[in-house]
């Protein structure tokens, strides 16, 4: 049996990182995924940090089992390319501030007339509605929009900016669920919809745990170290005496009971809920605890104890993780021009229709001549199409 999203086609307008994200795992699920892009450099993340390979490494990663078609949408001739390949698609995606499609006419309302089951997916900072919605930003704004900055703060109570892009990649999540939901949807109704993503509300959306403290009347302040944010012994990250970090996840009853054992603070049993204060106060005795061994000591300490402790690690610990590796969560896959490569898998595994890594990420405009001539375009007329600079064609980079 083949993937779970074998047969879909989908369009995808969108650059940097949410929306790939988004159209990776559509890629991954057997999605055929055509990447349009523009004819002067493309998608940004083609320009970002190379290593050892002439792709971007990022674009590398989340380009996968795409293809690429270069084509100059303000263009009257490549806005009708673009309507063409529509009349044979299950889904557009795209990322432009609200507006921009109109302008081209290749918005939803204009495309619906097109293909009345296209399923129209646009992800935006701040949503297609709203006295913000033409506004720009980036993750760090919408996460300190939506209150997710205000509760990520060290110890003084200033925001601390999380690893990686919480917003973003949250929104490529949810636009996958909208597209699916709405697709489901479409076997009932045989019609198609617009599914709007504001990346500000996924932030909100991610609150259900501070959220629940307001909506029952507690007080929540900027910068408030809440349990499960630093303001519990149990839950908290504790330096060692080589520089590096245990996590510590001892929430109940049975896990802090252990942990205290191990470390010779049974005095702290029953406590693990306690006030504020005395939580301050068995941080700060815990700290100097942590202190006095190694990483690798307190490892050992820790080997056959079931506490919820583990070690804070490197990527490159990550990568070497027997955990990871039996999970396949790094894969080793190789490339035609850069030799091996390594991918990150999806986080979940199907038992018949599992999904796989495709074909390496493409050159700009490497599809352009082969999707052209399957909408009808002679040899001629694509050359033509080329020396007016309506589409691009790459061989290389």
């Amino acid at each position: 049996m083949g993937k779970a999203l074998e047969g879909l086609r989908v369009l995808d307008l969108t650059r940097m990182l949410p929306g790939p994200y988004a159209s990776m795992i559509l890629a991954d699920l057997g999605a055929r995924v055509l990447k349009v892009e523009d004819t002067a450099k493309g998608d940004p993340t083609r320009w970002s940090p190379r290593h050892l390979t002439r792709t971007g490494s990022t674009f590398r990663i989340l380009n996968r089992g795409k293809q690429s078609i270069s084509v100059n949408l303000k263009a009257a001739e490549g806005a009708e390319i673009f309507r063409r390949l529509v009349r044979d698609a299950d889904v557009v995606l795209e990322g432009f501030r609200p507006g921009v499609m109109q302008r081209l006419r290749l918005d939803y309302e204009s495309l619906r007339s097109i293909e009345p089951r296209l399923i129209y997916c646009s992800v935006s900072g701040y949503g297609q509605s709203g006295p913000m919605r033409e506004r720009g930003g980036h993750d760090v704004n919408y996460l300190a929009l939506a209150g997710v900055l205000g509760l990520q703060t060290d110890e003084h109570g200033s925001p601390v900016l999380s690893g990686i892009q919480v917003a973003d990649l949250g929104g490529a999540l949810f636009a996958v669920i909208g597209i699916l939901a709405a697709l489901a949807a479409r076997e009932r109704t045989g019609a198609g919809q617009h599914v709007d993503v504001a990346m500000m509300d996924v932030g909100i959306a991610l609150l259900p745990v501070p959220a629940s403290r307001l909506f029952a009347g507690q007080n929540v302040p900027l910068g408030a170290r809440l349990p499960l944010s630093g303001g519990l012994a149990c839950y908290n990250v504790y330096a060692t005496a080589d520089g590096r970090h245990l996590s510590v996840g001892a929430l109940e009853e049975k896990f802090w009971e252990r942990f205290c054992k191990a470390i010779g603070r049974e005095d702290f049993v029953g406590r693990h809920m306690a006030s504020e204060e005395i939580q301050n106060l068995m941080m700060h005795e815990i700290r100097q605890v942590v202190k006095t061994r190694t990483l690798a000591e307190w490892l050992e300490v820790f080997s056959g104890i079931d506490a919820c402790v583990e070690p804070v690690l490197g990527l490159e610990e990550v990568s070497q993780n027997p955990q990871v590796r039996h999970r396949g969560m790094i894969m080793a896959v190789n490339h035609p021009r850069d030799g091996q490569t390594h991918q990150l898998n999806l986080p979940f595994k199907l038992s018949v229709t599992p999904p796989a890594i495709g074909n390496p990420a493409p050159l700009l405009g490497e599809h352009t001549r082969e999707v052209l001539a399957s909408l009808g375009y002679s040899s001629d007329q694509i050359q033509q199409l080329v020396a007016s600079g309506i589409v691009r064609m790459t061989n290389d980079e």
